[in-house]
């Protein structure tokens, strides 16, 4: 196995609130709140194809507001929208069969999507921050393709490993990848310990004392 393709499949064994632990842990921010999954959709991680939209003005946009990051992207990229939380939809069903067809692990929304049914059936993960019905046409553009974002006020990078479940979404900066996945890592394990000594019977306020309100300083090395 590569080492593009080992770094993506260990941080696929992690949740996102033991890759927050490990942000915090090495002082570093990258997780987010209020963008969750719009169907029970399975955890995705993979590497951003990031996009920016904008309100729409007097020009009209010259081509389909998702198209170019769906075309740029590769298998497992996971397609991230900075649509600043508006509740205009920035993605829909047409999308995410073309983004399913291209082996794109699915798409994350700062704002609205729509077409909900659609990517359920589809088996299309989307996460995002509400749903509605209303098309992005006369309402929002484009504004790039594959540049710098903020996504709920996290800086995100093309190519920034990012990981999403029922917790939320978390970003990790490439720079700091292979550090920030070693160290959830560690604090998964340390919690897989604790969770196996609770099934044991063992009291719940032992398990979950000083030893684990530390964990984060130590690096759950204990």
């Amino acid at each position: 196995m590569s080492g593009e393709q080992d770094i993506v499949q260990r941080l696929s064994q992690l949740d996102t609130c033991a890759v927050s632990d490990a942000l915090d842990r090495l002082g570093l921010r990258g997780a987010t709140t209020g963008v969750g999954p719009v169907w029970p959709c399975p955890r995705i991680c993979g590497r951003s194809v990031t996009m920016k939209l904008k309100p729409a003005g007097l020009d009209g946009s010259k081509q389909h507001l998702g198209t170019r990051a769906i075309e740029a992207a590769e298998t497992g990229n996971v397609i991230v929208i900075d649509n600043s939380g508006r509740p205009i939809p920035a993605w829909g069903g047409l999308l995410s069969l073309a983004a399913k067809l291209k082996g794109v692990a699915g798409v994350i929304v700062d704002g609205a999507c729509r077409d909900v049914d659609e990517s359920r059936e589809l088996g299309f993960p989307v996460y995002a921050g509400s749903a509605a019905p209303m098309t992005a046409r006369g309402r929002i553009l484009e504004q790039s393709c594959n540049e710098e974002i903020q996504f709920r006020g996290v800086q995100v990078h093309p190519g920034d490993l990012v990981i999403a479940d029922g917790s939320g979404v978390v970003f990790i900066p490439q720079a700091k990848e292979l550090e920030v996945v070693a160290e959830a890592e560690t604090i998964a394990h340390r919690e897989n310990l604790m969770a196996a000594e609770i099934r044991k019977g063992r009291a719940v306020s032992e398990v979950m004392g000083l030893s684990y309100e530390s964990m984060l300083e130590d690096g759950g090395k204990q």
